[in-house]
C-alpha cells in the first residue's frame, strides 16, 4: 500500500497555480499528479515544476482517474459543494477551498456524505495548521492575558468594483463575508474555544454582493468585533486583549506572502515578548496533514464541524442584513 496520495487539481486557477500545486508538489507523502483544464495551455505552468503531471479536459475525467487518490478544489464558491460531492462519491480524498459551503445545510450535505462513505472531506482553512494559532491557543487557555475582554480582527484588499474577478460575481458567490470573513471568525473561535454571538452587522452591498461588512458580537464575556472589505487597502491583524495583556497576532492569515507571522505578547506593564514564525509553510502543512489523516486516521485540524460553525455564524450575518 502507497504511503502518500496522488493529487490531482480541479481547475487551473492562479491561486491554485501559484500556491496550492506548489504545495502539494512540495509536500511530503505527496505527488502532484493531474491538474484538470478544458485549455491545455493552462496545464504549462503545472507542468513547468511538476513535468511528470497529466492534464485532464474536464473535472470528470479527472475523477475517473484511477492513479488520484485526492482532489483539491479552488473552484468559485457556488461549485464547491457539487464538485465536493462528485469528488468523494469517485472516491476521492476531498480538500475544498473556503468556503466549502454557501449555508451550513450545505456542510451537513457533506459531513453526511463524508460520514456514509469513509471519504475524506475538509475545507483548505490554512490557519488551522500554522503552529502560531495552537500557540495563541495555549497562550489564552493557561491565561497568559488574563481574563479575556476584546476580540477585533481585519482582513482587507483592494479588487476594483468593475473587475472582471469571481469575488465581484454574486452568481458564483462572490463577496468579502464569504471569501474573507472565514478567517476573523475561525481565528476567533479556534483561539477561544467559544461561539461568536452576533450583536449587528452592516456592510455594503454593490451588484448583490457584500463588498465590505462590519461585524459586532458576543464571544463568551468578551466582545469580537471584525471588518472585511474588498475595497480597502491591504491590512490583516488580529488582538487578542485581556484583563493583564494582550495578543497581537501579525500576518494572521496569508503567513508569508502578507508578511511574516508573528505574536506579539504584552503582558501587564511593558513588557513584551515577540514569537516569530519565519519559515512556517502552512500550505505545505494542510497537505500533509490530510496525507497523515487520510493514511493514518489522524485527526484533523479542520474538520467539517469546525467550517459549518463559521458558516453557521455567517448566515447569521446575512440574514440579519
Amino acid at each position: 500500500m502507497r504511503d502518500y496520495l496522488r493529487w490531482g487539481v480541479l481547475g487551473a486557477s492562479n491561486f491554485a497555480r501559484k500556491t496550492m500545486a506548489p504545495a502539494i508538489h512540495a509536500a511530503d507523502r505527496a505527488e502532484l499528479a493531474a491538474v484538470a483544464t478544458r485549455d491545455a495551455a493552462k496545464a504549462a505552468p503545472f507542468q513547468s515544476f511538476a513535468p511528470g503531471l497529466r492534464a485532464h479536459a474536464s473535472y470528470d475525467d479527472l475523477l475517473a482517474d484511477p492513479e488520484i487518490d485526492a482532489v483539491y478544489i479552488p473552484l468559485p464558491n457556488a461549485l464547491h459543494v457539487e464538485w465536493s460531492e462528485k469528488a468523494a462519491q469517485a472516491g476521492k480524498a476531498v480538500l475544498c477551498e473556503k468556503p466549502i459551503g454557501m449555508t451550513a445545510g450545505d456542510i451537513d450535505r457533506l459531513i453526511a456524505l463524508r460520514d456514509e462513505t469513509g471519504v475524506f472531506i475538509a475545507e483548505a482553512w490554512m490557519p488551522a495548521h500554522h503552529p502560531q494559532w495552537a500557540r495563541i491557543r495555549e497562550i489564552l487557555a493557561e491565561g497568559g492575558i488574563g481574563k479575556l475582554h476584546t476580540v477585533a480582527g481585519v482582513f482587507t484588499y483592494p479588487l476594483p468594483a468593475g473587475a472582471a474577478n469571481v469575488r465581484n460575481d454574486a452568481a458564483l458567490g462572490g463577496g468579502a463575508l464569504r471569501d474573507i470573513g472565514v478567517y476573523p471568525i475561525g481565528a476567533a473561535r479556534i483561539a477561544t474555544g467559544l461561539e461568536p454571538e452576533l450583536t449587528w452587522a452592516d456592510a455594503i452591498i454593490e451588484k448583490g454582493v457584500d463588498s465590505s461588512t462590519w461585524v459586532q458580537a458576543r464571544l463568551g464575556d468578551a466582545r469580537f468585533s471584525f471588518y472585511v472589505s474588498m475595497r480597502a487597502g491591504l491590512r490583516q491583524e488580529m488582538v487578542f486583549h485581556g484583563s493583564e495583556g494582550s495578543l497581537v497576532v501579525e500576518a494572521p492569515f496569508n503567513a508569508g506572502s502578507y508578511g511574516e507571522a508573528a505574536i506579539r505578547w504584552r503582558r501587564a506593564g511593558l513588557d513584551e515578548d515577540l514569537i516569530r514564525y519565519p519559515n512556517e509553510q502552512q500550505y505545505k502543512n494542510q497537505v500533509e496533514a490530510v496525507a497523515a489523516s487520510v493514511l493514518e486516521g489522524a485527526e484533523y485540524a479542520c474538520p467539517l464541524e469546525l467550517s459549518r460553525g463559521t458558516q453557521a455564524f455567517i448566515d447569521k450575518v446575512f440574514a440579519s442584513l
